[in-house]
């Protein structure tokens, strides 16, 4: 789960980047001395690659409070939207509390017909985005946990056997942090962060319960029809998810694909029999296409299992 927490003032941002006076320096200190590097997978350690920088992604310097759209503008543009930090700013930015939250960073995406996926809260799942090409949106607590300085980037790259991290942060089109030093900030967001994907494709290394989430967003904003092909490339990579299954077959109903809808919903019940609304839809499909013995079976299920979809059911399965 993610957590709703504002980005603060960048002006303290530059100057802990920076380090610009012996104060500041000696906070960074305090706050890096004791991190340790996170203790990465022996999967992750035997099977990405040493290195890797995703060099296309483009740099929007980041001024005061506006960490968060432009963040947004560098991995959108990277996924081919013509955006722009400035008009992102009315979109994602919340005056009042001095930078962006995560529900307003995720809705612009989706605005900009883009799904916005969560990732696993790991450094291995943020290594394993970027050695697939996908640059990460994360959140950093730059200060003490009860002052806390909130601050997006966008990992870009990193070196294993260096133990190092590539950002696009702030003021810095390369910065370079070490896995320690990065984590101890990353872990105060509960290691937050989010890709970015065109709708019908789906990031190597994202959770089905991520995925589902997004693509349900995306859908409540956009509609059945532009969503169609998420929830395909979701069926094929998590095939036996009976809830995408499910949100797969009214995708199909809705582009006129009753046989295709039928079969979707065939494969939900099959993976799931308590999923009572599959039963339901699906004897729906049935008794339109004149199945009156197969209605009534599916209705009867959809009868006997508690929910919202009962007294629909046990109201078609009186007609009957």
């Amino acid at each position: 789960m993610s957590i709703r927490l504002p980005a603060k003032r960048l002006g303290l941002l530059h100057r802990l980047f920076n380090a610009r006076t012996a104060g500041v320096l000696a906070l960074v200190l305090l706050l890096g001395g004791c991190a340790r590097a996170p203790v990465l997978l022996e999967s992750t350690q035997r099977d990405l690659p040493p290195q890797t920088e995703l060099q296309d992604v483009p740099f929007f310097a980041q001024t005061e409070y506006q960490c968060g759209p432009a963040t947004l503008a560098m991995v959108l543009t990277h996924e081919g939207v013509d955006t722009s930090v400035d008009e992102l700013i009315p979109q994602v930015f919340i005056p009042g509390r001095d930078g962006s939250v995560q529900p307003e960073m995720l809705a612009t995406v989706r605005r900009q017909e883009r799904l916005a996926i969560p990732i696993r809260a790991t450094m291995d799942a943020l290594l394993g985005h970027l050695a697939a090409g996908d640059p990460v949106v994360v959140m950093q607590n730059l200060a003490l946990p009860a002052f806390p300085m909130w601050h997006y980037a966008v990992a870009i790259g990193y070196d294993l056997p260096d133990e190092t991290l590539l950002l696009r942060s702030g003021e810095i089109e390369r910065h370079r942090l070490s896995f320690s030093r990065f984590d101890a900030t990353w872990a105060r967001s509960q290691r937050w962060g989010f890709v970015v994907s065109q709708p019908g494709t789906l990031p190597e290394g994202v959770t089905a319960r991520n995925a589902l989430e997004a693509i349900s967003a995306f859908e409540e904003q956009h509609g059945s029809e532009k969503t169609l092909s998420s929830w395909q490339a979701f069926s094929e990579r998590f095939p036996q998810n009976p809830t995408g299954q499910f949100a797969l077959g009214n995708a199909l109903y809705a582009d006129g694909q009753p046989e295709a809808a039928l079969a979707a919903f065939e494969t939900a019940t099959s993976l799931d029999p308590e999923m009572g609304a599959a039963w339901l839809n699906l004897a729906i499909l049935q008794f339109q296409q004149a199945r009156l013995a197969d209605a009534r079976a599916s209705l009867t299920q959809a009868a006997s299992l508690e929910g919202e979809w009962q007294p629909r059911a046990r109201q078609l399965l009186e007609t009957l």
